[in-house]
Parts: C-alpha cells; sequence; structure tokens
C-alpha cells in the first residue's frame, strides 16, 4: 500500500491521530500492550510482532493492525524500522 492511499483508510476509518515510529536497528519490545487501537503501514525496514504464539512480520508496504489492549510484543530487523501510525 502507498502511503496516501493509507492516510485516506486511515481517515476513512476514524484514525485521526497519525504519527511517524522509527525504531533502532536489531531493538526490541518486551510484551506490553496499549490504550488505543492502532493500524499502520511500514515505511521502511522490518518489524516482527508477536501475538501469543502467533509471530507475523512486516516489510515496507506492509499494513498491520492491532486492537486496543492487545498485548504484544516487537523486534526491529537489521535496519531497523519506520512507519506510519494511525491511532484511536
Amino acid at each position: 500500500m502507498h502511503r496516501d492511499e493509507f492516510l485516506a483508510l486511515l481517515s476513512r476509518e476514524g484514525f485521526n491521530e497519525v504519527v511517524t515510529v522509527t525504531r533502532e536497528a536489531n531493538g526490541s519490545l518486551d510484551a506490553h500492550t496499549h490504550p488505543f487501537e492502532a493500524k499502520a503501514l511500514i515505511l521502511e525496514g522490518d518489524v516482527t510482532i508477536r501475538v501469543g504464539v502467533d509471530a507475523s512480520t512486516y516489510r515496507a508496504g506492509d499494513v498491520f493492525h492491532l486492537a486496543t489492549n492487545i498485548e504484544h510484543s516487537e523486534q526491529y530487523g537489521p535496519q531497523g524500522v519506520s512507519y506510519l501510525v494511525g491511532r484511536k
């Protein structure tokens, strides 16, 4: 998905807060939750998100979605990751 298409999607779905997040190469975040729903478009690099026993890796152009208060962990690839995320 392209940036403009993603921004239009966020607007249609009511994601009014949009920020760009950049994480360091080979970094990680242990299990945590967010008090908001998140939908993100990967701009550069990659991230692996683990929810329970399931892990998915997202790369440039991919979109991931996390519901409010879903416990997950994150692992960033060798180039780190940058993504555009809508929150609601």
